[in-house]
């Protein structure tokens, strides 16, 4: 009688010898991949079998339903390859793995915010080693093809609404997917994903309640008759261990904080803060390594303690970077907005880091009769070499620059040129930015670059 074995069954040892078709060596034995009969021919062990397996290779296109979701990671499971024959697949190929910057041109907070379980995506393989690697984000094909809706299970339909691009008819959920091209059986969904734009409000506000905010809550059941549940509760017993849910805010005393340098010390932000009224909550955002994440909130026991907060910090400095302060429960139409500067907008490149913004005031006061510094900074808080400087009265801007530009300022001849407005175009590799913007980036590269063969040789 024949020898039949299944994927993982140790056929031999590869001292005696060496694996064929269908066979992987392993810590020196041989192990089958492949359900079949096991054969020997000259010392090689092969498994034959009926039913020929696939095996993926870089470039093919594979559809998988998405079985696992981390923060910042999941996993599908493949079930068919495009173009190839509707073989099965190898059984150490049968899942692949992907990045939460690999599902869409648009960044997200977490791999939940554009996938969830059971989705049906399309994707190209990138990488076949030991773990199999996906990407859904360079292909418009690529993405998701097919949704329920976490609710009732209802299929979601492609529909725009602001960030939200999918809507459930059955509740009217909506949500958002990083959705191919062809999503339900129709043409040009991918352009709903909103590649390169920001999230709104509604958006951001979801997503910053973190795990919760993500969370899906059904509404009605309308499985059944849609009469509202209610769950029973013992006497006094509130959420939070039996203490009720925190109360809410008044309207205008919840302040939102953007703009923190990374290396932000807390106490010093909330010591600013407290000079302005009583705190009765203070949160910093933090990433899973406990990195601050640039934002955060605060609340008032009062709203004339937040306004007083808000007249007085917003806009000023922490660790060299302009924190914004606005109240965080405003419509984003309401929402204050920080005045810009009145005048002739000024680029300066080539700047020393040893100067600083009063430096650079100085220079230009000697010009004009007004001027307003803006020295552009990096995550952290670091100085580049180039900043904005609006001058008044507007008339000066020619002579200005003709009078400084190739100056001598501290060791560096810096150039002066009359900024252009920031374009709204963000399609393409410029990525929206204006060609000042553009030739300023393209100075630090060249001024790194220097910095690089003025390395010392070690020193033997």
């Amino acid at each position: 009688m024949e020898t039949i074995v299944t994927p993982g069954t140790v056929v031999g040892t590869a001292d005696k010898n060496r694996p064929g078709k269908g066979i992987e060596e392993k810590d020196g034995n041989l192990i089958a991949l492949l359900t079949g009969v096991v054969t020997e021919i000259d010392g090689e062990i092969s498994v034959n079998t009926y039913n020929e397996m696939l095996r993926v290779q870089v470039g093919d296109t594979v559809i998988g339903e998405v079985v696992k979701l981390n923060e910042k990671s999941g996993e599908i499971k493949i079930l068919s390859v495009e173009g190839k024959s509707n073989r099965s697949i190898m059984a150490d190929q049968e899942y692949a793995q992907f990045h939460v910057t690999k599902i869409t041109d648009r960044f997200l907070h977490n791999t939940a915010d554009g996938l969830r379980r059971r989705d049906i995506v399309r994707a190209k393989v990138i990488e076949t080693g030991n773990v199999i690697r996906i990407d859904m984000r360079e292909d418009d094909e690529c993405g998701v093809l097919w949704a329920l809706c976490p609710s009732c299970g209802d299929t979601y339909e492609a529909e725009q609404n602001g960030d939200w691009n999918v809507v459930c008819r059955t509740n009217g959920e909506r949500s958002f997917r990083a959705l191919a091209d062809d999503f339900g059986g129709e043409a040009g969904k991918a352009a709903l994903n909103g590649a390169g734009k920001r999230w709104g409000s509604e958006a951001e506000a979801r997503f910053a309640k973190g795990s919760a905010g993500r969370a899906t809550y059904i509404l009605e059941d309308v499985r059944e008759d849609g009469r509202e549940r209610t769950y029973f509760r013992f006497e006094g017993e509130g959420g939070q261990g039996g203490r009720g849910r925190r109360q809410k805010p008044a309207p205008g005393c919840r302040l939102f904080i953007g703009g923190l340098s990374r290396d932000a010390d807390e106490d010093e932000v909330r010591n600013m803060f407290k000079k302005h009224g009583k705190i009765t909550d203070f949160a910093l955002m933090r990433d899973d390594a406990g990195n601050l994440r640039g934002f955060g909130f605060i609340t008032y026991e009062s709203k004339p303690m937040a306004d007083a907060a808000i007249a007085e910090l917003d806009g000023q400095k922490i660790k060299g970077r302009r924190i914004g302060v606005r109240d965080a429960d405003a419509p984003r139409d309401q929402k204050q907005k920080r005045a810009k500067p009145q005048g002739a907008r000024l680029y300066v490149g080539n700047l020393p880091f040893k100067a600083s913004e009063d430096d650079l005031n100085s220079l230009f006061k000697e010009h004009c009769d007004k001027v307003h510094v803006q020295w552009a900074t990096d995550r952290s808080g670091r100085k580049k070499a180039f900043a904005f400087v609006t001058i008044q009265p507007e008339s000066k801007a020619d002579s200005v620059v003709k009078e400084l530009n190739g100056v001598d300022f501290m060791g560096r001849n810096i150039k002066v040129d009359i900024s252009k407005p920031q374009s709204n175009d963000r399609k393409g590799d410029k990525g929206g930015k204006s060609p000042r913007e553009l030739r300023a980036l393209a100075e630090e590269e060249e001024d790194a670059k220097k910095k690089k063969k003025r390395r010392r040789p070690k020193k033997e």
